[in-house]
């Protein structure tokens, strides 16, 4: 056992062990005890920290799962605080992807908080991850425990990602501790007039760095952790052929829309925007959003950043 001591699935690393991960204790209130479960070592592994809105939006699920498979293919650890939303979707995605995710909570490590990140906790545990806690076990979530929370989750990471966020958001006390600590907030920007993106647009505006493709996103990654990804060659492929939609996928890429502002981009009267509308989302391109206004789905933004990421090459060539 790596840890200090321990009982079954379970241990607990003490702040005065050499096992205790030299990274957390950087930290100025570093957490007498840490417990957890699955493989204590990964704790000092470089890591990625990938978090942001618990209701996130499909481009912050979309921004967030690159961000993972980034990660993992430049063989980085994901750390995430397992929440609904941005962090779920790192989480996931890493797993997806043959990676290693280490989950730090906000209540004991034996509490599955939130419920509905329940399958990600099973997973994480059965590729060989970990799931963590400041907490003793059977501790309940409490509101003051998810902003120390945050600091470890900063402190187990050389860089912490933000898929999307609003204001206030949760995300900000993580990434003060990054920086605090020296370590970069890497931030997504969003349209202007999303409520989601202000928190994350507010940060690169502090000086986040703004992670505006794939190639920032590349370049960002290889800097901070010294490593080149392996990479599976792009087929360039878009969703669709058709110009209108490839019109309003574009649109809803950029923004998401109402119907009638969707008709008006495909040039279509009302009757015939909603039927295109309908046919987008039966393809699963098109999502509607809780307040009723339509955004281009996870699949339509991964293959859209592929299809720029291959005209982008092909332009510097």
């Amino acid at each position: 056992m790596t840890a200090a001591y321990g009982h079954g699935d379970r241990w607990v690393i003490e702040r005065d062990s050499e096992d205790y991960p030299s990274c957390v204790r950087e930290l100025s209130d570093a957490p007498q005890r840490i417990y957890g479960r699955g493989d204590p070592t990964l704790l000092g592994r470089p890591a990625l920290a990938i978090i942001g809105s618990r209701v996130a939006t499909p481009y912050g699920i979309a921004a967030s799962q690159m961000a993972a498979r980034f990660a993992v293919e430049a063989d980085v650890l994901v750390v995430s605080g397992g929440a609904i939303g941005c962090d779920q979707a790192g989480g996931l995605e890493s797993l997806e992807r043959g990676g290693k995710h280490v989950i730090v909570l906000g209540c004991g490590a034996d509490v599955v908080y939130p419920r509905a990140s329940a399958a990600l906790f099973e997973r994480t545990l059965a590729a060989g991850g970990a799931i963590i806690s400041l907490d003793p076990w059977g501790t309940e979530p409490r509101r003051w425990a998810f902003p120390r929370r945050n600091r470890v989750i900063a402190a187990l990471s050389l860089a912490t990602f933000i898929g999307e966020a609003g204001l206030p958001s949760g995300t900000f006390s993580t990434a003060e501790t990054a920086l605090e600590l020296g370590r970069e907030v890497l931030a997504v920007p969003g349209s202007i007039f999303s409520a989601q993106s202000r928190g994350t647009n507010y940060l690169i505006s502090e000086g986040a760095c703004c992670i505006a493709d794939e190639a920032s996103l590349d370049v960002a990654i290889s800097r901070i952790f010294g490593t080149l990804r392996r990479t599976a060659a792009h087929t360039g492929a878009v969703p669709t052929r058709d110009p209108a939609e490839r019109a309003v996928l574009e649109a809803l890429t950029a923004s998401p829309l109402r119907s009638e502002d969707i008709a008006r981009v495909a040039k279509l009267d009302t009757f015939s925007g909603l039927q295109l509308i309908g046919s987008l989302v039966v393809k699963g391109l098109v999502v509607q959003l809780p307040d009723g206004r339509y955004g281009a789905s996870e699949t339509t933004l991964h293959a859209q950043t592929s299809f720029g990421h291959n005209v982008s090459n092909q332009t510097k060539r």
